[in-house]
Formats: structure tokens, C-alpha cells, sequence
């Protein structure tokens, strides 16, 4: 009798976890994404984990346009400013192992800034968007770069002597700061950037396909970028070779599929690979964005705090690529979408999705909101 009921209880649990996500409910998300993304344009990627299982992966659309190669979970995607999410992990690992401190000052670790702004900023103002940086795009010698990377962007900026803001005191969106930070990991571990990433971040979450882009290094069944030309409202190539700052490591580099992905979020949510200390400090709010409805930065994540449980998420835009990661981490869920166009607004699809998965829920605050 008493293994019988074991037996049972088992069984009414199973099916309790899965009657979370219905049948029904997941047709009605394929419905939806088949009405958004036919099979011969550029389309998207999409993973929905739901009580740290995988119930929902699948590819809409092309990888490449002339190809016609179906894109599949396994397809890798410029992940744009989804990649700050990395490289903050890695500079807490190197603070947890007590390489640097989040209280530095970044002339620690780049010298050859200019002192009034180096010796003002730390670490943490780096990964919280609240360091005043001014923005390295208008300072670029971009007339002999090709692909820019980490160190032009230091080098457009490295004699600028002000801030937009006194540091700490606003917050503002930094895709230089993530650039600086990609430097930092470098002089504080002794490795590359994309060394560091690949051994210490990307092979321990078992992201075997996961790359940095670089202009010799293969990418595991790429997606090709496009944008979509609305004059002619047809598709054309858009990546590093069209765009000169496509190719900057830290704020944008990282080439990964939903598979990949799926690992990354397993690995944060174990507390194995990575210490649920510096997990929960990733996305916890660290600035505080909006103190009335409890909405801020942690560091790689936009946090919305407001109601419980917590969510988590962020959005990348690069040249034809466009990202989204949404994620409640206590209900151990996650929705994420990579796509090779630029024309389809990732965040208000993730919320229809949301909205089919939890009926009645509140919408999270988006980042445009956040970021103005």
C-alpha cells in the first residue's frame, strides 16, 4: 500500500508540473509565430523553459535567404546586448575570486584613461549603465577601421576628460561601458576576452557552439542578419561586414543558439557552474531605475521588482539581428527568441506569449521605458 502511494504521488506530481503548460496553450503560441514569420523570409529561434524543463523549441523562417536552410534551435544568432549578461557573469567571477573589486576605479585596469574620468568611475558603474561614459560612435577613427573592437572603442575615448553625469548618480544605456569592462576582464585574468568566455563561462555551462565573433573564428550553422528595406520591402544582408561596430566583443560579440541558451539558463539557475551568490547579485536591482515601481539594473538584466515574483530580462538590437530573454527565475522559466530581421518588435511578441503561458499576469515594464 505504501508503494502504491508513492507510486501516485509521483505520478499526480508529474502531472501537476505538466498541466502548468497545456497543449492547447502551446498551439496557440505556434499559431501565433506561424502568423508573424513565414518559411521562405528571415525569422527566429525561440526556447520556453517552464519549471527548469524545455517545453517549447522550435525555428521559423530561413537562416540565409539564398540558401533556404531552415533555421532550428540549434542555429546560431548574433545574441547582440544579450552578451552583457555574459560579461558581467564574468566580472563577478573574477571578483568572487578576488581578482578585482566592484569598488575599483577603472584606472586599476586602464591606465591609460584619462585620470578625471578613470579615477572617478568603478566597476559597478560599468555594469549598471550609471558611469556617464560618453558614448565612443562620434569619437571612432572610423575611416581605418574595418571591424572595431574593444580596444578602439578605448582608444576613441581615452583622452575625453568629462562624463555625461557626475558617476553613480543617473542612470544611461553604455554600450562603451560593456566594451571597457571586456579590457577589464582581460588585464584581470591574463587571457583575451574571447579566451576568458570560452573557458571559463561558455565551456563550464556546456555552451559548445557558443562563440565570440571574430574575424577569423568559425561560427558554428550561422544565421545570416538582414534588414528589411521598407522602400522595397525586400531583405538585405546585415552584419559585421556591413557595419563597423557590429563587431565589438564585450557589449555585443557572442554568437549563441536557443539550445546553447537553454544550458546557459540551466547553468544559472543550478548554483553549480555559477555561485547562486553572484547569480542572485545579476538579477537583483543594483541601480534603481524607478524607485515608485521597484524597476532597475542589476548587472546584464533590466529587473522588474514591482510585483512578484521577480522578472528579469533584456533585448539585443545588432545590425539584422534582434534578441529578447525574459525570465522569472523562482518559477524556474524562461521565454527566449533570436532573430536574423530587424523589422518584428521581439518584447511585444515575448508579452503575447507571456500573456497565452500566464492569462492575467502583469506585463513587465519595457525596456524603452526604462532606458528614456
Amino acid at each position: 500500500m505504501k508503494k502504491y502511494f508513492i507510486i501516485l504521488l509521483c505520478l499526480l506530481t508529474v502531472a501537476v508540473a505538466n498541466s502548468q503548460v497545456s497543449n492547447s496553450q502551446l498551439q496557440s503560441i505556434d499559431s501565433l509565430l506561424a502568423s508573424v514569420y513565414n518559411n521562405t523570409s528571415p525569422g527566429i529561434g525561440i526556447g520556453i523553459v517552464n519549471n527548469g524543463k524545455t517545453v517549447f523549441k522550435k525555428g521559423y523562417g530561413v537562416t540565409d535567404i539564398n540558401t533556404k536552410e531552415n533555421i532550428a534551435a540549434s542555429t546560431n544568432f548574433n545574441i547582440a546586448s544579450l552578451t552583457k549578461q555574459f560579461t558581467a557573469m564574468a566580472v563577478l567571477q573574477l571578483a568572487e575570486q578576488n581578482k578585482l573589486a566592484l569598488a575599483d576605479h577603472i584606472s586599476r585596469f586602464l591606465p591609460g584613461l584619462n585620470r578625471d574620468v578613470a579615477g572617478k568611475i568603478t566597476i559597478r558603474e560599468l555594469l549598471t549603465h550609471s558611469s556617464g561614459l560618453i558614448d565612443h560612435y562620434d569619437y571612432a577613427d572610423t575611416k581605418n577601421l574595418k571591424h572595431a573592437h574593444n580596444i578602439d572603442v578605448f582608444r576613441a575615448i581615452q583622452n575625453i576628460d568629462s562624463t555625461y553625469f557626475i558617476p553613480g548618480s543617473h542612470f544611461r544605456y553604455s554600450n562603451t561601458a560593456f566594451c571597457l569592462l571586456a579590457l577589464v576582464i582581460e588585464k584581470a585574468s591574463g587571457m583575451t576576452y574571447n579566451a576568458y568566455m570560452k573557458r571559463r563561462i561558455f565551456e563550464p555551462a556546456g555552451m559548445e557552439h557558443t562563440t565570440v565573433w571574430s574575424e577569423t573564428g568559425p561560427i558554428f550553422a550561422p544565421a545570416t542578419g538582414y534588414e528589411l528595406d521598407s522602400a522595397t520591402n525586400s531583405f538585405k544582408k546585415s552584419q559585421a561586414e556591413e557595419h563597423i561596430f557590429f563587431s565589438t566583443e564585450g557589449d555585443g560579440g557572442i554568437y549563441t543558439s536557443v539550445d546553447d541558451y537553454i544550458k546557459w539558463f540551466n547553468a544559472l539557475q543550478g548554483g553549480k557552474v555559477f555561485s547562486a551568490s553572484i547569480v542572485n547579485k545579476a538579477r537583483s536591482i543594483e541601480f534603481e531605475i524607478d524607485s515608485t515601481n521597484h524597476l532597475g539594473y542589476g548587472f546584464g538584466w533590466f529587473i522588474d521588482a514591482g510585483t512578484a515574483p521577480v522578472k528579469v530580462y533584456h533585448s539585443g538590437d545588432n545590425a539584422g539581428f534582434r534578441t529578447f530573454s525574459f525570465a522569472i527565475p523562482r518559477q524556474n522559466f524562461l521565454v527566449v527568441i533570436f532573430s536574423n530581421r530587424n523589422d518584428i518588435n521581439l518584447e511585444e511578441l515575448v508579452m503575447k506569449i507571456n500573456n497565452i503561458l500566464m492569462p492575467g499576469s502583469k506585463p513587465f515594464a519595457k525596456v524603452e521605458v526604462l532606458t528614456s
